[in-house]
């Protein structure tokens, strides 16, 4: 009997597809403090919404710059950013420290939420 196993990226791309479970992967990416961490989850999460391509086209942005926009290297600006998130189904909030979880409160500053 040959089992059929999922590989890790699989599994998150399908689970990336509900949006609050993307939501608070990007939020958790984003904590992170470190942009390509946050980068290589929006990747993620424009494969669980149809690609690169169809992102492009909804943010309408080229697809070309958005593959570099999002890449390791990338360094979005905040307008191509606001598209992407918006095309997705996202926007930022930002919060004071005081109205955070206790736990959160050194790193998150901006949560994103479907």
């Amino acid at each position: 009997m040959v089992k059929s196993t999922k590989s890790y990226q699989d599994y998150l791309i399908e689970s990336l597809k509900v949006p609050e479970e993307a939501a608070g992967y990007l939020t958790t990416a984003f904590e992170e403090g470190d942009p390509k961490y946050f980068l290589k989850a929006l990747r993620n999460v424009a494969e669980a919404h149809g690609g690169m391509g169809q992102l492009a086209e909804k943010a309408n942005l080229n697809r070309e710059s958005l593959y570099r926009t999002l890449s390791e290297k990338g360094n979005p600006r905040l307008d191509s950013l606001y598209a992407v998130l918006k095309a997705l189904g996202f926007h930022l909030v930002i919060q004071a420290e005081a109205n955070m979880p206790k736990k959160s409160r050194k790193k998150k500053a901006i949560a994103v939420s479907a």
